[in-house]
C-alpha cells in the first residue's frame, strides 16, 4: 500500500553498494525506516535529498512482512543547511535524534514529537551554538513523553527552578531568547543527567559532545 507523508530524516546508512536505509520521523506514521534503492548512484533521483535533519515530503510503499518500507519519491522542504556549517550545532542535532530514537516506538503516530523536533531543528539552525539548547530539548521532550521533571524538590537553586518552569510553556522562539547564566546551565545539565539515567537507564550517545565537555557533565561520548 502506497502512503504519503512529511518527515525529517533521523539518520541514513548504506544497505548495499547502491542503496540506503533512511530512518524518518513523521507526524502520522511515527518513526519509519525506508529503503532508497539506487540512492548511492551518481544519477539517482534521490541524489542530494537524503541527509541528517532534511525535511521532505515522501511517498513510500509499506512492506507486508517487515518494517523496512520502499521509498518511492522525495520532495525536499528544508535542509537546515546552517547546521552543516557548524559541527557543534550538528552534534546537538544528532544528539536530539539519538534521544528521539531511544525514547519512541516505531510505527506509532507521533505528531507532537514530530512538531517539537522540527521546531527545535529550525530554531537551532537560526542561532549560534549554546549548551542550553540541548537542555531545552530534553525538558520539552520529556514533558511530551509524560516524564516532565518536577524540580520543586530537586537539588537546584530557586533561580534554576523558575527557569525550568519558563521552558515548558515557551515556544521555541521564546526558549531560545532566554539567557541563563553559566551556573544555571551547569546545574540543570547535572540534574537532567541524573534524571535521564534514572528513567532511561542509559544516556543517548553524544550528550557530552553536544553540551561541550567543559560543562562538566558525564555521559556517553
Amino acid at each position: 500500500m502506497e502512503a504519503r507523508t512529511t518527515g525529517l530524516i533521523l539518520r541514513t546508512r548504506p544497505l548495499t553498494e547502491t542503496s540506503l536505509i533512511v530512518h524518518w520521523l513523521t507526524a502520522d506514521a511515527g518513526r519509519i525506516a525506508t529503503v532508497a534503492r539506487g540512492a548511492r548512484r551518481p544519477k539517482s533521483v534521490f541524489r542530494g535529498k537524503l541527509d541528517l535533519c532534511f525535511v521532505a515530503d515522501l511517498t513510500f510503499v509499506r512492506a507486508r512482512r517487515s518494517d523496512l518500507h520502499a521509498l518511492k519519491e522525495v520532495s525536499l522542504r528544508e535542509t537546515h543547511a546552517a547546521l552543516r556549517r557548524d559541527v557543534e550545532r550538528l552534534q546537538q542535532a544528532a544528539y536530539a535524534v539519538s534521544l528521539i530514537e531511544q525514547t519512541t516506538e516505531r510505527d506509532t503516530p507521533l505528531p507532537e514529537v514530530y512538531e517539537l523536533t522540527a521546531g527545535f531543528l529550525g530554531e537551532l539552525a537560526r542561532h549560534d551554538w549554546r549548551a542550553e539548547s540541548v537542555l531545552w530539548f530534553e525538558l520539552k521532550l520529556l514533558a511530551e513523553l509524560g516524564l516532565r521533571p518536577d524540580v520543586a524538590t530537586a537539588r537546584v537553586s530557586p533561580r534554576t527552578r523558575r527557569l525550568v518552569e519558563e521552558i515548558f510553556p515557551a515556544s521555541w522562539a521564546e526558549a531560545f531568547q532566554l539567557q541563563p547564566d553559566a551556573g544555571q546551565v551547569k546545574e540543570l545539565a547535572h540534574f537532567l543527567h541524573g534524571f535521564l539515567l534514572h528513567h532511561l537507564e542509559r544516556l543517548p550517545k553524544g550528550r557530552s559532545a553536544a553540551l561541550r565537555h567543559e560543562v562538566g557533565v558525564g555521559g556517553a561520548a
